[in-house]
C-alpha cells in the first residue's frame, strides 16, 4: 500500500504540457501588412495624402489642421535663422565702426567751437570711469554718441513716450558728466551751456508734447428714430344705469 501512495504523489507533481504558441510573423511581414492598410482607401497614409493633395483649394485657413501646423511651424523656423543671421550681420558691421573709432584720450581736446565745451568732459568722464570695463572707451563714447542721436531723431518721426523718456535721461546724464568733468572754475557755464544745448534739441525731440490735461469731450447722444403704429385699445362699454353710493342696491 505504501507503493501506491508514492506513486501517487509522483504522478501529481507531472508537469502539465502547455499548449505551443503560434509562429511569430517576421517584422517585415507585420510592416508591410500595416503599410499596405495605411495606404488603403480609409487609411491613416491615404487620409493625409488626400489633405496634402486638397491643401492648394482649401487654402491656409481651411486645410487640415495637422497640416497648417507644420507649414506655420516651417515658416517661424525659417523667419528666426533668417533673423538670426541678419542679427549676427548687424551686429558684427556695429562691431567694426564701434572699434573703428579712435579711442578717447583723457585732456586731448578733439572738438571745436562751443561743441568741445560739452563734448570734451563728456569724453574725459568717459575715459576716467572706463578703465574697468570690458569695452573700450571709445566704444563708450559712441554709444553715447548713438543714443543721443537716435533719441533725438525718432523722438522727432514717432513721438514715442519710451524714446522721449530715453531722450531726458540721455540729456540728463550728460549734464551730470559736464558738470562732474569740467573744472571747478568753469563748471556753472558749461553745465549751464550744455543744458541750452539739449533745450534746444528738445524742442525738436519733444515735439507735440504738452503738459496740460486734455479734456475730452463725449459725443453727443444719438437719438434712434423708429416709425411704430400704436392702435388704442377700444374702448369698453358704460355701464347705463344711475351709480349708486350703496354697493348693496341692484
Amino acid at each position: 500500500m505504501q507503493s501506491n501512495d508514492n506513486t501517487r504523489q509522483k504522478l501529481v507533481y507531472l508537469p502539465v504540457p502547455l499548449p505551443k504558441a503560434p509562429p511569430e510573423k517576421p517584422r517585415s511581414a507585420a510592416l508591410r501588412a500595416w503599410w499596405k492598410t495605411a495606404w488603403d482607401e480609409g487609411g491613416v497614409l491615404h487620409e493625409m495624402w488626400d489633405d496634402v493633395l486638397s491643401a492648394p483649394r482649401s487654402g491656409l485657413r481651411h486645410m487640415a489642421p495637422w497640416l497648417r501646423a507644420v507649414l506655420m511651424t516651417a515658416g517661424i523656423s525659417i523667419v528666426v535663422l533668417m533673423a538670426k543671421a541678419a542679427g549676427e550681420i548687424i551686429l558684427q558691421q556695429l562691431h567694426q565702426i564701434l572699434t573703428a573709432v579712435p579711442r578717447v584720450q583723457v585732456g586731448v581736446d578733439t572738438s571745436n567751437g562751443v561743441a568741445a565745451v560739452f563734448d570734451q568732459p563728456v569724453r574725459t568722464y568717459i575715459a576716467q570711469h572706463s578703465a574697468g570695463l570690458p569695452v573700450a572707451a571709445s566704444t563708450v563714447y559712441t554709444l553715447w554718441l548713438l543714443t543721443g542721436i537716435t533719441g533725438l531723431a525718432a523722438g522727432f518721426l514717432t513721438r514715442s513716450t519710451g524714446v522721449r523718456m530715453a531722450w531726458a535721461v540721455w540729456g540728463a546724464a550728460t549734464v551730470c558728466m559736464v558738470w562732474t568733468a569740467t573744472p571747478q572754475a568753469s563748471r556753472p557755464v558749461a553745465a549751464g551751456l550744455a543744458i541750452l544745448a539739449w533745450a534746444f534739441l528738445s524742442a525738436f525731440s519733444l515735439r507735440g508734447l504738452t503738459l496740460r490735461h486734455r479734456v475730452v469731450v463725449g459725443r453727443p447722444a444719438q437719438v434712434t428714430v423708429r416709425p411704430e403704429i400704436h392702435i388704442p385699445a377700444p374702448a369698453q362699454p358704460a355701464d347705463d344705469r344711475p351709480h349708486s353710493g350703496c354697493p348693496f342696491q341692484d
